[in-house]
């Protein structure tokens, strides 16, 4: 694989105008990048599920509305909780890091930042998010805590079996939960159906993510379901993709969703199919942009729940 030499101190799968590189004052850059605040899409799709969780019992019950004030704090928790979860992701992976050509421009293996003052801002992080999770109910609070240990076992899961991107699906998806729960204090099927299906979405669109390292992952022995699925890639992130269709299809019906939805919907279908059929990862950059293009999917699916909702 050619490697890619970025600019002193840059990342290099960073966008080259991304507002870190161009506005953040030095002292916060090599922390900022750390915490990802230079990709804001993948910050989306851990909020996504929160709007889709809000937006859903909001459907089960109209009268109660869309929580925008709970918006609010999730997008701000998104923000600290992604950033918590890749600063320990890049300390486990430190050494992984250092030898793969897309990575080892990162903070950690590149030297801007050490592993002490990685920790020092990573309790930082979670102290603030613990901060916003209390503003919800009890339930909701306890449902948090408890995803902790998910955010914790992710960054390890590459080196014991072929799906981490499962497991990945299990703590970006769980906004969906959350969504839902502090709107209602607890759990239903509905839910859970959702949950389930933005697990699928993330295994398809971290598999499309996961294309770009397939070579350096397999020559230092990291699993991911890009190499697992090999020649049937493309049919399996389809299978994926529908089933996450399907169960959020199911869970609006569930909450009371009708026919504003189904056919609203088709917008984030056909997005799905549509990266499931243009995706190449011989093609420089292709595999990214299919892979952001999901942040249209979380919007084209929150705009169908939330016009239910109006309707």
């Amino acid at each position: 694989m050619s490697e890619t030499i970025p600019p002193a101190g840059k990342v290099a799968d960073a966008h080259n105008t991304n507002w870190v590189d161009r506005f953040a004052p030095n002292w916060l850059k090599p922390y900022a990048r750390l915490a990802r605040w230079d990709r804001p899409i993948p910050l989306l799709l851990l909020f996504w599920p929160c709007v889709f969780g809000l937006s859903l019992a909001a459907i089960a019950d109209p009268a109660r509305g869309f929580d925008w004030r709970a918006a609010i704090l999730m997008l701000i928790g998104s923000v600290l909780m992604r950033g918590a979860g890749c600063t320990f992701n890049d300390v486990v992976d430190r050494d992984i890091d250092e030898k793969v050509a897309r990575t080892r421009s990162r903070p950690i293996p590149s030297g801007q930042v050490t592993t002490r003052e990685a920790f020092a801002f990573l309790a930082a992080q979670a102290i603030l998010g613990f901060l916003i999770l209390l503003q919800f109910n009890r339930f909701t609070v306890i449902l948090g805590v408890a995803s902790l240990a998910l955010v914790a076992i992710y960054p390890f899961m590459k080196r014991v079996t072929w799906w981490p991107q499962a497991f990945l699906g299990l703590a970006f998806s769980y906004g969906a939960l959350v969504g839902w729960s502090s709107q209602t204090g607890g759990l239903s099927l509905a839910p859970l159906l959702l949950y389930f299906g933005c697990i699928a979405w993330t295994i398809g669109y971290d598999t499309i993510y996961a294309l770009q390292d397939i070579e350096d992952d397999a020559l230092i022995g990291v699993k991911s379901t890009a190499r697992l699925f090999g020649s049937q890639t493309r049919l399996l992130i389809g299978v994926f993709y529908g089933i996450a269709y399907v169960l959020w299809l199911a869970a609006a019906i569930v909450a009371g969703a009708g026919l504003v939805f189904a056919v609203l919907s088709l917008i984030a279908a056909g997005l799905l199919a549509w990266q499931v059929q243009t995706f190449d990862k011989d093609v420089p950059g292709n595999v990214l942009a299919k892979f952001l293009s999901n942040n249209l999917v979380g919007i084209a699916l929150s705009l169908a729940l939330l016009a239910e909702w109006v309707w």
